[in-house]
């Protein structure tokens, strides 16, 4: 996922680079509203984090025009502490607001809050190329993979195994069929190799791969992602 920080000082967006990026996120960075904007225009920004005080133009005017064209989640962050400034900016279209100093863990909290909000109800669910169920999602373009909000990291055949189920969820694949789908050849006791794939497949995105929720064996007949 893609995540804008702008600020005017170059610590506090560095800081908060730290954080998200070793949550997995991928950062870019602007310093003023005007960079803001421009950075939307020319990426696929999933989240934005937006100073309110800035030159050249302003957190409140930014957010202003990004909300013309976009529905991109984003957080407003001030050093004020005052309710005239959480209310205009949330007026204005900001989705939470939060104010400087803050805990590091509070803000990645209301990071990952808004990116599962912008995912299950947000623009993400409208592309062909995204399949979802449930808080599983795969976008296809990116290839990126989130399960409640967290990124997961799969290996090129992994990644291969579940979108095929996922992009058919609710059918049940045979072992034999998702072999020869994945590898694009004829299966020959392949058992094993899908069964060993499957089964880091929950590991990596199952909270208890022993009782899944989405990736899920049909005894006597294959695999399925739940439709949720």
């Amino acid at each position: 996922m893609n995540i804008l920080v702008c600020d005017d000082d170059k610590a506090i967006v560095d800081a908060i680079g730290v954080y998200l990026e070793s949550e997995g996120y991928k950062i870019f960075k602007a310093f003023n509203g005007i960079e803001a904007i421009e950075v939307v225009e020319q990426n696929e920004i999933h989240l934005i984090i937006m100073d309110i005080m800035m030159p050249k133009l302003d957190g409140i005017r930014a957010t202003a025009k990004i909300r013309e064209d976009y529905k991109i989640p984003l957080i407003m962050l001030s050093a004020k502490a005052e309710d005239t400034d959480k209310i205009l900016g949330l007026n204005l279209g900001a989705d939470d607001y939060i104010t400087k100093p803050f805990n590091p863990l509070e803000l990645i909290a209301r990071v990952k809050s808004q990116l599962r909000r912008y995912i299950t109800f947000g623009s993400l669910e409208t592309k062909s190329n995204v399949f979802q169920t449930g808080g599983l999602i795969i976008d296809d373009e990116s290839k990126v993979i989130t399960v409640d909000g967290d990124e997961v990291h799969l290996t090129p055949v992994q990644y291969k195994i579940l979108k095929l189920l996922t992009a058919n969820a609710g059918k049940v694949f045979s072992i034999e069929e998702i072999y020869e789908k994945v590898w694009n050849e004829t299966s020959f006791s392949p058992e094993n190799t899908v069964t060993v794939h499957i089964r880091k497949i929950r590991e990596k995105i199952e909270i208890n791969p022993k009782e899944p929720k989405y990736l899920k064996v049909v005894w006597g007949v294959g695999y399925k992602v739940e439709k949720l």
